[in-house]
């Protein structure tokens, strides 16, 4: 029995083990008897209705303990209190709020759809012309951004642990930091009907730098409508990630960049669940820095954590014909109603 949050560091691990166990588990019992719960906290924080600045409602608070005592009762004591037939998946589904059962992961109606990145070549910005829909691109020019490590964007919000007084966790909007030149916004058009993404979430995005070695982060964001108070919609954020170029390729051999030369970078974020309801936007943003949640890259390519200086990055993000730069959501069939997230 797993227990996780999607705004926990530990939610990819979370399902690794879940689908891991299921099919290479020791013994039959063990792979047919594995179990998760996946809610809308963050690290261990099922208590609280809210994560960060977004709240859940009552509804989203579960007795853990007592599903815990339940599991346990049946497992060590041999309590036939049918521990053993619960679905292997709960979840609750952000956006409308509802928890639900399911019995796989990935789901197995889920289609793995590319919302691609477009522009006129300034998506810098909340302000820039930065879109993003299923239509794949054509012939469009690359956005350029400066990635200075002296002046790192901030940290709002994410996958975090293990203190919030130290690093923030959680549902947070994100339109302050989208005011920077060096992150770019590629935005949807509002949704025409709720669109549910549960699943793992991937970014496919191909990128130059000037020097040897950079990082690159994506982040994922619904945006709520405009409103008197908010012109621009609040830009809730859902999951993120972030990849250090030397290790596009793997872990386990660090490979330098060529100055100039576009790559595929490939970012597994956080899975998720949630529902765009009808009026919101998807965004995604792409920068070079999340700090402090994570180092920043002094873009020298010298050997980790032994820098003393820094250098200045050029980056360039591609989207066109033979570049066309993505991510790819786990789209589910359309949801019922439910109450507004």
């Amino acid at each position: 029995l797993q227990v996780g949050g999607w705004y926990d560091f530990f939610t990819e691990g979370t399902f690794r083990n879940f689908v891991g166990m299921r099919a290479r588990g020791g013994s039959e019992l063990a792979r047919n008897n594995q179990r998760a719960i996946v809610g809308p906290w963050v690290h261990a924080a099922s208590i609280e209705t809210h994560a960060g600045e977004v709240d859940f409602g009552k509804g989203s608070v579960l007795d853990l303990n007592g599903a815990e005592l339940r599991w346990f009762d049946h497992w060590l004591k041999g309590v036939p209190n049918g521990a053993d037939e619960d679905p292997p998946l709960q979840i609750f589904v952000m956006g409308i709020n509802r928890w639900r059962e399911e019995h796989e992961w990935p789901l197995a109606r889920t289609e793995f759809t590319p919302y691609y990145l477009h522009s006129g070549g300034s998506a810098n910005s909340l302000l820039g012309d930065g879109e993003l829909s299923t239509q794949p691109p054509v012939d469009e020019p690359p956005e350029a951004f400066t990635y200075n490590p002296s002046f790192p964007t901030p940290t709002r919000g994410g996958n975090n642990c293990c203190n919030p007084e130290i690093v923030p966790w959680g549902a947070y909007d994100q339109r302050s930091i989208e005011f920077r030149n060096d992150v770019l916004v590629y935005t949807s058009a509002p949704m025409e009907d709720d669109l549910e993404i549960t699943g793992p979430v991937t970014a496919k995005v191909y990128a130059s730098t000037d020097g040897r070695d950079t990082d690159f982060t994506a982040k994922l964001l619904d945006i709520h409508p405009p409103n008197d108070d908010f012109p621009m919609g609040v830009a809730i954020n859902i999951t993120d990630s972030i990849i250090r170029a030397r290790y596009r390729n793997g872990w386990e051999k660090p490979e330098m960049l060529t100055p100039g030369e576009p790559c595929e970078y490939v970012f597994q974020l956080y899975p998720t669940s949630n529902v765009f309801r009808k009026g919101h936007r998807i965004r995604l943003d792409i920068s070079s820095s999340n700090w402090p949640r994570f180092d920043v890259n002094p873009n020298t390519g010298g050997p980790l954590g032994l820098d003393r200086s820094y250098v200045t990055a050029v980056q360039a993000i591609y989207h066109d014909a033979d570049r066309p730069s993505c991510i790819v959501l786990p789209l589910q069939a359309r949801s019922g109603p439910g109450p507004e997230g």
